[in-house]
């Protein structure tokens, strides 16, 4: 049978199609693959009813967990920050599901699939993780989207929570919305086509430079782009579950603000007022006043990562909290 015109367009342009998605899986396999082996778990794997989480501990003292932000992992702390404090705190690093070398958990996850880890969740298989070590009565401290784990840890076990420090932290709703690159890559369709594209694709120099603007107006740490392990964010579940929680984060968000004032422990808010990511009058503001316990220090010219361009105001607040309950 002989094909006409028409038919033999179709046929090359399936083919041409399938190629294309052929190619695309195959090096988002590749990326994936060098991606691992480059930047190994550094930390051990906790069994948590199916799901692994890594954690990370170094020092010892008053047990301080810190929770990594968006497109993070337990890197973004080990690049220089918990040299700094190990000293006097033993630090349990945590990756937050999906992300660094953690899992998703049980039904999240999947090409198709939008359902996400809401930060209830979030903290509730990270306790669990951390319990198996011999946690007791942490400070929580957590950046940017971390931040709302910790209030989430915070708000579901206040008994064991012995302070709270959120740094450039998310804890209040934004008024409208994240843009339609979450909006894309967060949905079924987008998970499944988009981000593969992209998880092939995007260069190393896109996010070196997507580094840049987070932590501007400061510079990034010369290294910290090697270290933190660009690729790690570039895996494709990964990509998964970064859009989809933050896309889907505000309704948890507007829950738990509503509670905040139920929270009797020490809450230290460090937060720069030149943070335009998560910006200060719509998160860490609304949060001081809400919260009966709360100090916030507010550091003048400091973008996003005070952690890292301004570490000493952010580990006199860890201490600060340390020592309004006792702990040191």
């Amino acid at each position: 049978m002989t094909l006409n015109k028409s038919a033999r367009r179709m046929v090359l342009l399936a083919a041409l199609l399938l190629g294309f998605i052929a190619v695309v899986q195959w090096r988002a396999f590749a990326r994936e693959a060098s991606a691992n082996k480059g930047y190994p778990a550094q930390g051990r794997i906790i069994d948590v009813d199916g799901t692994p989480i890594h954690v990370l501990v170094a020092g010892s003292g008053p047990d301080l967990v810190l929770i990594h932000g968006a497109n993070g992992n337990v890197r973004d702390w080990t690049f220089d920050f918990v040299d700094r404090i190990s000293d006097r705190y033993r630090v349990i690093m945590v990756d937050r599901p999906g992300l660094g070398w953690t899992g998703r958990l049980p039904g999240k996850g999947g090409a198709w699939n939008i359902a996400y880890e809401t930060p209830q969740e979030q903290a509730a298989v990270l306790q669990k993780a951390v319990s198996i070590i011999g946690v007791n009565q942490p400070i929580i401290a957590g950046h940017s989207l971390g931040g709302a784990v910790a209030m989430a840890w915070a708000l579901s076990d206040p008994e064991n929570t012995a302070a709270v420090v959120m740094l450039s932290a998310v804890s209040n709703p934004w008024p409208g919305g994240l843009g339609w690159v979450y909006s894309a890559t967060s949905s079924a369709w987008g998970g499944a086509l988009v981000v593969p594209i992209a998880s092939a694709f995007v260069s190393e120099s896109y996010i070196a430079n997507s580094i840049e603007s987070i932590f501007a107006p400061q510079l990034a740490p010369e290294g910290y782009a090697q270290h933190v392990g660009t690729s790690l964010v570039l895996r494709r579940e990964t990509m998964r579950a970064n859009a989809q929680q933050v896309n889907y984060l505000r309704p948890s968000i507007v829950k738990m603000a509503a509670r905040y004032n139920e929270l009797t422990m020490p809450i230290e808010i460090v937060h720069g007022d030149a943070d335009t990511i998560v910006p200060l009058d719509i998160h860490a503001l609304p949060l001081s006043q809400k919260a009966p316990n709360s100090a916030l220090t507010v550091l003048q010219g400091i973008g996003h990562m005070p952690h890292h361009v301004a570490p000493d105001a952010v580990i006199q607040a860890i201490d600060r909290a340390s020592m309004r309950v006792g702990l040191r």
